[in-house]
């Protein structure tokens, strides 16, 4: 039970963090166009990986395009939120793109 609990923080924890990430230090102007956020992020139990779901507003090709960019920035990402959370070690960071919102 203290290991969810632990892993549930981390994982809010990462979510605000890497979301002042993006919004606020990536300097990508395929980023500072969309209109996206982070929805929630899943850290495994080892504590070595990290899903990042991203929700983008906008059509397929934003979509794409975004999640490009955030690919190609995340070793960024990761260095710089690692600056903020004390770990051991910092997960790597995949990303993915969560549709959800849009199903609703």
């Amino acid at each position: 039970m203290a290991i969810k609990r632990r892993t549930d923080r981390l994982n809010s924890l990462l979510k605000e963090v890497l979301s002042d990430v993006i919004r606020k230090q990536v300097k990508n102007p395929d980023l500072a166009k969309a209109l996206l956020s982070v929805t929630s992020v899943e850290i495994t139990k080892d504590l070595r990986n990290a899903k990042v779901f991203i929700s983008v507003i906008g059509d397929e090709e934003e979509k794409k395009t975004a999640m490009r960019a955030l690919i190609s920035a995340s070793g960024f990402i990761s260095c710089t939120a690692s600056k903020l959370v004390v770990m051991h070690h910092f997960p790597s960071l995949r990303f993915f793109l969560d549709d959800s919102v849009e199903k609703q």
